[in-house]
């Protein structure tokens, strides 16, 4: 019986968890319910794909009440697939938060951390998985909100002014995505995804519709911070704590592209929308200019967690590129480079954050000599980033891959350049840590610095194999992912 109602499972837990936590208000006790809640979200979005695969798309009626009439959770191919890696990333950070949230967070906060770790966890699985593009804007609001709490959590004061700054854009795009919705309800009279993906096609020529879209495109490229919108990101991931900043970077943005999927392709068609608006153009041209943009930024970084940020906003690109391609190869690359950024991202982010736990720093001349005295962390660091340049062997070759395929399918040779270039400039500011931890002596007089603790090791560890793994055997992520796109675009192209 249990199993009919997964879906609803898959975000109550977590959303009663939350306050649970204040309830308790004690950091280890907290930290325990959001291990086994974590896990068992891990263990519920993964019954899920299963269940996607072996029967196809998932629909549960809220309260019994039939869609569209009523609220509707839907689990598809791309679905499923998010979920999974949303709560991955969420079941691996909370053990590595043990010992690093109480090494950056005053012990009287520890408890709210894990309060809006849980809601925000809760608001990112509702965006994921509700068939309703009104409980979509809930759900974003909910994970929003939640993560301008734990930015603000960091003990550097500019943390509250990250948090601000994240704060007045994130509303700024919640309110372009809700107009956006409200266009399409004055002219379609729905909420439901499935419903409006059956009535908008016959409105493509509306001009109502093509505002809708525009406004949707800007409120949601600013909560993916696709370049030039990208402004808040770079601050909230250097100043929040750094298992605030894992998490984040693994997963919201990531969201975030997967709405933008949705609303494009599911809601409005995707390549017959283009023909209308050259929406394709547009996001095109943006994700290539975030690949190259921030690369060339990042190279410039002396904060490594300020580095990895600008590094996040060109790796955004290639999924906003892929997305644009429209076509199978490309979407398909564009959707895998979800969860290969994901867990790529996750890594290095670990990796600093054990650097900051033993060494109290995270700028690069603080590194000197780590590739000794820290062998396990680096290894980790080299790890990531041999897959944030796309190295064969490593989940980034197997995205650029697939986006490159995309490219010369549509013959846009230019654009396949423009993706080996990105990766050759991501090969500059990791070779810069590289070079700072292997190469350089350690400072004279430093104090001996050990590994950080397993708690913090293991987590660090399971990312990176996953990172070799998953680019040596891509068979069960790229098909997913084929499979998703083939359901988007409607068939081979």
């Amino acid at each position: 019986m249990i199993l009919l109602h997964l879906p609803a499972l898959q975000v109550v837990v977590p959303l009663m968890a939350a306050p649970a936590c204040v309830l308790l208000r004690h950091g280890r006790i907290a930290w325990a319910l959001a291990l086994v809640v974590t896990w068992t979200a891990f263990a519920v979005a993964l019954a899920l794909l299963l269940q996607v695969i072996d029967s196809g798309p998932i629909s549960y009626a809220m309260g019994g009440w039939a869609p569209p009439w009523g609220i509707e959770y839907r689990v598809d191919t791309l679905a499923a697939f998010i979920l999974v890696i949303v709560t991955s990333i969420g079941a691996l950070v909370v053990p590595f938060a043990r010992a690093s949230v109480e090494r950056e967070v005053a012990s009287d906060r520890i408890y709210l951390f894990y309060t809006m770790y849980l809601l925000c966890l809760s608001g990112l699985l509702g965006i994921t998985i509700t068939g309703d593009a009104f409980n979509l804007f809930v759900f974003l609001e909910i994970s929003s909100l939640s993560s301008y709490v734990l930015i603000s959590l960091g003990r550097d004061r500019r943390a509250l002014t990250a948090a601000f700054r994240y704060l007045i854009l994130g509303t700024i795009g919640a309110t372009f995505y809700i107009i956006g919705v409200g266009m399409i309800y004055m002219v379609t009279g729905t909420l439901n995804i499935a419903d409006l993906a059956s009535k908008l096609p016959a409105m493509a020529d509306s001009r109502t519709v093509h505002m809708a879209l525009a406004f949707l495109t800007v409120g949601i490229s600013l909560k993916l911070a696709l370049f030039p919108l990208h402004l808040w990101l770079p601050n909230a991931y250097a100043f929040a704590p750094t298992a605030v900043t894992v998490f984040l970077a693994a997963t919201a943005t990531k969201v975030a592209v997967y709405v933008m999927i949705r609303i494009v392709y599911t809601v409005f068609g995707g390549p017959a929308i283009f023909e209308q608006m050259p929406i394709d153009e547009m996001l095109m041209g943006l994700g290539m200019l975030s690949m190259i943009g921030a690369s060339l930024v990042a190279i410039f970084q002396d904060n490594v967690k300020r580095l990895l940020a600008y590094s996040s906003l060109s790796q955004i690109g290639y999924m906003v590129l892929g997305l644009s391609l429209a076509n199978v190869s490309g979407l398909a690359g564009g959707i895998v480079h979800i969860f290969n950024h994901a867990m790529m991202k996750a890594a290095l982010f670990m990796a600093v954050g054990c650097i900051f736990y033993r060494v109290g720093s995270v700028h690069i001349d603080a590194l000197a000599g780590l590739g000794r005295r820290m062998p396990l962390t680096m290894a980790g660091f080299v790890i990531g980033g041999l897959s944030l340049i796309g190295a064969p062997l490593t989940v980034g070759f197997v995205s650029k891959w697939y986006l490159i395929q995309g490219a010369l399918e549509r013959g846009l040779w230019p654009v396949a350049l423009v993706i080996l270039a990105s990766g050759l400039l991501a090969l500059i500011y990791v070779w810069r840590i590289v070079e700072v931890a292997y190469f350089r002596p350690s400072p004279d007089g430093a104090t001996e610095i050990r590994e950080a603790p397993l708690s913090m090791l293991i987590p660090l560890g399971v990312l990176c194999v996953a990172c070799i793994y998953f680019g040596i055997d891509a068979t069960a992520t790229m098909d997913l992912a084929t499979a998703a796109a083939v359901e988007l675009i409607g068939s081979h192209p």
